[in-house]
């Protein structure tokens, strides 16, 4: 099938368009990701310059006493452990702990 000059009268009248259309469709391409490209980084920014809510919300005012109350008992415990363990120490110190046999044996070994 051979072409006849008819024929190439009508295509050279599109071939501008076929351009132009090839032209537009790399451009929108293009287009497209830069597009994409600013809506995330405008995404970022905005995560970045946002408040977050915090994640656990469930302390509040109680929270903080209940917290400051064990606060205060844990460290009244561990002064009566201190002062139990002071005791303790000055008890032992006072009593004498002797040994029957004590003095009646000698270790030659070496």
């Amino acid at each position: 099938m051979a072409i006849q000059p008819i024929d190439l009268q009508a295509i050279f009248s599109q071939v501008d368009k076929v351009g132009k259309t090839q032209n537009a469709m790399k451009d929108g391409l293009v287009m497209q990701q830069a597009m994409q490209g600013a809506h995330v980084e405008r995404k970022n920014e905005q995560r970045i310059q946002s408040v977050n809510e915090a994640q656990n919300t469930g302390d509040g005012i109680e929270k903080i006493k209940d917290r400051r109350e064990q606060h205060h008992e844990q460290a009244d415990g561990k002064k009566n452990e201190r002062e139990n363990a002071a005791e303790a120490a000055a008890e032992a110190a006072s009593t004498v702990i002797s040994d029957p046999l004590l003095g009646r044996n000698i270790d030659i070994s070496l």
